[in-house]
């Protein structure tokens, strides 16, 4: 899309404390309200890149962040100067970009925004979930089969997934992401090539058949959003952990790499997450990276957990049979093996000190207890015989696709993704119960950890996926491929579904949700719409704060104290991000206060 410069006025060079964008529509000349401005250096400082591309290992180093805020009903946004030139980055739904050149020490800067009039780029402006809702693929059932098995690495929609592509182009991608873990029906595999290969050309043929998103919120004037850039095109930084000494840990999936970020300083350390002697590139799921342009990873780590006696984190290594420990004061790793389980997934504690995650691909959920540092597995009840005999030969099946064998062409697989029920997401309630999500099996559950007992609860909605207990001990739950989340109160068994506030409704894949126990809010990734959603459980009113970076992929959320809501950009692969740049983004609204 073209860009428009404009001039600064500079009225006070050198000794501005603070500078004011104001925006306006270059049509008319009225002030723009709830226009996105993203601040960023002009120059960035060269970045160490001595450990494989990275920084090197436990060396602090500072970053200069982006800042973005939304003008108010005036048109203006205001925040500290600089010392130090900067680009901005306007931006608002319906006009075209504009990107202005701003000397340091620069008090006020007028920008004039030009109403975009050609339908293509507008179209092309659209986040992608508007592309995503306004696909057809033939019916109902197969829209919401690709949103589930298609949608949970990266956008659908957005300028990569959307462009020009033959049926056979389509079906070289399917077949590779199969290979990264899709578990498309072969009926699908089939079918979706040429139906995917049309239906964008359609859309892009005729982009009014694409609805329009709803305007921005007024209250965004007061939102400050803050990122930090860690890694490159080539990371994926998969979940974080706001730690109680206040710094930000993000793991990054790709390059086994432990990203601290200390956002009072600005200053980011790398921690490198050791490997074992023998670990293959891509540990036990090598098949999965073989053709990734670079990875450093044999352990994939995934999600992370504190401990609350003595700080430590917890991470899962999703590509390894065991579970890693880091001390954040003294930098040091351990590594605990286990004999049994595939693929750690996410992880909570529990009160005793207990490491609880899911085992997404063995179907069991794992106990790591601290005192004996001694494993304990819980198996969870399989749908059939044939899922049962799939699950117990989960390694061999990796091994020989590994190996480069084709299962895929006598293994078939449904839409249920039997033999892959997947366990996912997993919470401890204030009263000791661990529960779990099943993602492929519409079901969650819950182990009463007295007893080993495992309760299975049919789920009214398909796909759910990471949840979080509120202060009343209900669970919140997303119901991924069907644009919704959903309360469930375990004293009455009742679900409660809410659905998040997109236009085309059903667009949205919400992959995961925090809640804000102190302020009644459940916040929401909307991961196909660059934004957070925010739900007020007492008055059912939903937030939205879109996010500064197209194509913003997000998988978990941390909440502060003060309600601060800290998130990371973590498409797979990175550089489908706006700018090729994922970063740790904290958001600081009135909404959160």
């Amino acid at each position: 899309m073209p860009r428009l410069l404009a001039l600064p006025a500079l009225l006070a060079t050198g000794l501005a404390t603070a500078a004011t964008v104001t925006v306006t529509d270059r049509a008319t000349g009225r002030p723009l309200p709830t226009a996105m401005v993203r601040e960023a250096p002009a120059q960035r400082a060269a970045a160490d890149t001595s450990d494989g591309g990275y920084p090197a290992t436990g060396r602090a180093y500072g970053v200069d962040v982006d800042i973005t805020r939304y003008t108010d009903a005036g048109g203006r946004a205001t925040w500290a100067a600089r010392a130090q030139a900067v680009k901005l980055l306007v931006r608002k739904p319906g006009y075209r970009d504009a990107e202005v050149a701003v000397p340091a020490g620069t008090a006020t800067v007028a920008v004039a925004l030009e109403p975009e009039a050609d339908p293509l780029r507008l179209a092309e402006s659209l986040p992608a979930h508007v592309w995503l809702g306004a696909l057809d693929l033939g019916d109902v059932a197969r829209k919401r089969h690709f949103q589930l098995q298609c949608g949970f690495c990266h956008q659908q929609g957005n300028a990569a997934t959307r462009r020009e592509r033959s049926a056979d182009e389509w079906q070289a991608v399917i077949g590779r992401m199969v290979r990264y873990g899709a578990r498309l029906s072969s009926d699908d595999q089939k079918r979706l090539p040429s139906l995917l290969a049309q239906g964008w050309r359609t859309l892009r043929e005729h982009p009014e058949r694409l609805a329009q998103p709803e305007p921005w919120d007024a209250a965004l004037a007061g939102t400050t959003i803050t990122e930090w850039p860690i890694g490159d095109a080539m990371s994926q930084q998969h979940d974080q952990l706001l730690a109680r000494n206040g710094r930000v840990y993000v793991a990054d999936n790709i390059q086994d790499r432990l990203w601290e970020i200390d956002p009072a300083t600005h200053q980011v350390t790398v921690h490198k997450i050791p490997h074992r002697p023998g670990d293959e590139p891509g540990g036990l799921i090598a098949a999965r990276l073989k053709d990734f342009p670079r990875h450093d990873s044999t352990s994939n780590a995934h999600s992370l957990v504190q401990s609350a006696r003595d700080g430590h984190i917890f991470i899962t290594p999703s590509a390894q049979r065991r579970l890693v420990e880091f001390d954040p004061q003294t930098g040091r790793f351990t590594l605990h093996e286990m004999e049994a389980g595939f693929y750690p997934h996410t992880i909570r504690m529990d009160a005793r000190d207990r490491v609880w995650f899911t085992l997404a691909l063995s179907n069991q959920v794992a106990m790591f207890d601290r005192a004996s540092r001694r494993f304990t597995l819980y198996d969870l009840p399989p749908r059939s015989l044939r899922e049962r005999l799939t699950v117990a030969l989960i390694r061999p099946l990796f091994k020989l696709m590994s190996w480069g064998v084709p299962l895929a062409n006598w293994l078939p697989v449904d839409r249920m993704a039997t033999g892959t029920p997947l366990p996912y997401g997993i919470e401890v309630t204030p009263d000791g119960r661990v529960w779990f999500a099943r993602l492929h099996t519409d079901e969650i559950g819950w182990i009463d950890p007295g007893t080993g007992q495992v309760t299975m609860v049919k789920t009214p909605f398909a796909g759910p996926r990471r949840l979080r207990a509120d202060a009343q001990g209900n669970l919140w739950i997303a119901a991924f491929p069907e644009s919704a989340i959903v309360r469930y109160e375990p004293t009455t068994g009742t679900f409660t579904r809410h659905e998040l506030p997109v236009d085309p409704k059903g667009s949205e894949t919400p992959y995961a949700l925090n809640v804000d126990r102190a302020r009644g809010v459940v916040w929401v990734t909307g991961n196909q719409s660059d934004s957070l959603y925010g739900l007020d459980i007492a008055s059912g009113a939903w937030r939205r704060v879109p996010l500064p970076r197209r194509v913003a992929f997000t998988r978990d959320i941390e909440i502060a104290d003060d309600g601060t809501l800290y998130t990371s950009t973590s498409s797979f692969p990175s550089w489908h991000v706006e700018d090729g740049q994922p970063t740790l983004i904290r958001v600081q609204s009135p909404w959160a206060r």
